[in-house]
């Protein structure tokens, strides 16, 4: 199967700030889910932020994932 940019990208090594920040994104997400699936009422606020909670830390990570560390520092093209 022949390998498209996009894979090559999200294949390709992430900076290290960019890994933790897509941790937390994760995290983030997982902490929104725990609270919007939870077995006790929660008041309605608290579910909307989760879910807005969800869809940045979902956000986050993708994007964090989709960056590379193909250049050097100070390398301009």
């Amino acid at each position: 199967m022949k390998s498209t940019p996009l894979m090559r990208r999200l294949q390709s090594p992430t900076p290290r700030f960019f890994k933790r920040l897509r941790n937390y994104g994760l995290l983030l997400t997982a902490i929104s889910a725990v609270l919007t699936t939870a077995p006790i009422a929660l008041p309605a606020i608290l579910i909307k932020i989760a879910g807005y909670a969800a869809v940045a830390g979902g956000i986050a990570s993708a994007v964090c994932q989709a960056t590379t560390a193909d250049s050097q520092p100070g390398d301009e093209r």
